[in-house]
């Protein structure tokens, strides 16, 4: 009676037995020309239309239309707390205005510049951030300082 080898090898002898083919997306596509394309492909095309090739000079001759902006109004608000955080060293309360103009971003970030009890007597100031198109910034300024209970009142 012959050994039974144990599973292990079979399995391993199986694989190997096994030709390996990569998936079909990995194959290298071969391109071969016309005239080495079987007789039965070559006339089944011969009586397909030719693709045409895209326009290259359609995009020359449309209008020019005014292309989007790189920077999304939440993520210029973003980066210029980023950009007030890093330079003042204080976190930002919020964003008090925000306004998409030609070369980027104007936004105004409040902060809260000294801390005092009660709250309603905290001074805050609105940072003036002018950021460009790709978020860098272009300048900062504080706009001005208030107390928080008088905000509403200011002028």
């Amino acid at each position: 009676m012959p050994r039974e080898r144990p599973r292990e090898e079979r399995q391993d002898r199986h694989r190997e037995e096994r030709p390996r083919t990569r998936p079909r997306e990995e194959r290298p596509r071969e391109k071969r020309p016309r005239e080495e394309w079987p007789r039965e492909e070559r006339e089944r095309r011969a009586g397909e239309p030719k693709r045409r090739e895209p326009e290259r000079e359609r995009h020359e001759a449309e209008p020019e239309r005014p292309r989007r902006p790189a920077l999304v109004a939440r993520d210029a608000a973003r980066s210029a707390a980023r950009h007030v955080r890093g330079l003042t060293g204080r976190a930002p309360e919020g964003v008090t205005s925000l306004e998409r103009t030609e070369d980027g971003w104007t936004i105004g970030i409040e902060v809260v510049e000294t801390h005092r009890i009660p709250d309603s007597t905290d001074i805050l100031a609105e940072y003036r951030v002018e950021l460009d198109d790709r978020g860098e910034l272009v300048s900062y300024r504080r706009a001005e300082r208030y107390y928080r209970g008088r905000a509403e009142n200011r002028t």
